[in-house]
């Protein structure tokens, strides 16, 4: 699409990494468009980028007390989660080797973040809140663990 007015679009580039099985082979090649997020500024390519992350102590407290109250634990880690957070208009430029001929002034409108964009963890926790208030875990302000409601 054409770049709207007053919108800069954030340069990207490919990271390749060789992936090799234990006996030193090459397994498999991977390929990684990642956006240069270096060159972002604040204000003007995003607002906000603080996402809470657990301290060790608060686990180990939660873990002691699910231990003394009998509670299950699960843990649950994904990969990509920074991807899969919603973004607000955050346009890239095309990338290295996939430029349209005639068309090199065009940009790519995202609807998911990529690696390295400074915004993608704040998405990501946006969406991972919201889906967890409607399973019905409340917000804590005053406590360091979250209350089931149900």
């Amino acid at each position: 699409m054409p770049l709207p007015a007053k919108k800069k679009p954030i340069a990207v580039k490919w990271v390749y990494k060789v992936k090799k099985n234990p006996k030193g082979e090459i397994s498999k090649y991977k390929a990684r468009l990642v956006a240069k997020g270096f060159l972002q500024k604040a204000g003007t390519d995003f607002n906000e980028v603080f996402a809470p992350i657990a301290r060790m102590e608060t686990m180990r407290i939660i873990t002691a007390i699910a231990s003394q109250k009998g509670w299950y634990m699960h843990h649950m880690d994904v990969k990509s989660a920074f991807l899969n957070g919603p973004l607000e208009e955050i346009y890239v430029s095309q990338p290295p080797g996939f430029e349209i001929k005639g068309s090199e002034e065009k940009v790519y409108k995202l609807n998911k973040a990529l690696y390295d964009l400074k915004q993608a963890p704040r998405a990501w926790n946006r969406r991972i809140d919201g889906f967890l208030m409607k399973l019905g875990f409340l917000k804590c302000t005053t406590e360091p663990w979250c209350l089931y409601k149900g």
